[in-house]
């Protein structure tokens, strides 16, 4: 199984409840929030409910480095560092860390003060619709292994 990364597209104006609360157990409360997810059954129906508000793909080593390393928070708003994930899990780097997770040798959950929801900035370009899928020339839906060029343009 892999990662996916999620990013809420649109805002919160006329959601329906029950699409609201699917987003808030996907932890993506405001626009532009990422998230990185295990892909299963359950995962893909959540998302598969939400899929006119979010945009979702597979992640790889080099972006969930860099949303780590610039984009990782722990609580009180501190930046992740080398320090603290050789302090909390066997791995000395945050490199070493974001390939683990992805091997699913390790969790981002290993450690304790990271937060879940990476905030990122809105795209260099910005987004082409956000009221199209991703198949008819828009940024909602699944996305593939293209949702790293849009992580690229959002950290």
């Amino acid at each position: 199984m892999s990662k996916l990364a999620v990013i809420r597209v649109r805002g919160t104006v006329d959601v329906r409840g029950e699409v609201t609360d699917t987003l808030k157990s996907l932890r993506l409360t405001r626009p532009n929030h990422c998230v990185i997810l295990e892909e299963n059954s359950n995962t893909k129906g959540m998302l598969q409910k939400v899929k006119d508000y979010i945009t979702w793909g597979s992640i790889n080593e080099e972006n969930l480095e860099k949303l780590l390393r610039k984009r990782g928070r722990l609580k009180g708003d501190k930046s992740l560092t080398n320090e603290i994930v050789s302090n909390n899990t066997q791995y000395d780097t945050i490199s070493e860390f974001a390939k683990a997770v992805l091997d699913e040798e390790a969790e981002l959950s290993d450690i304790e003060e990271l937060k879940e929801v990476f905030r990122l900035r809105p795209p260099k370009k910005g987004y082409k619709s956000t009221q199209r899928s991703f198949q008819d020339r828009g940024a909602l839906g699944y996305r593939g292994e293209k949702i790293n060029d849009l992580i690229g343009r959002m950290i």
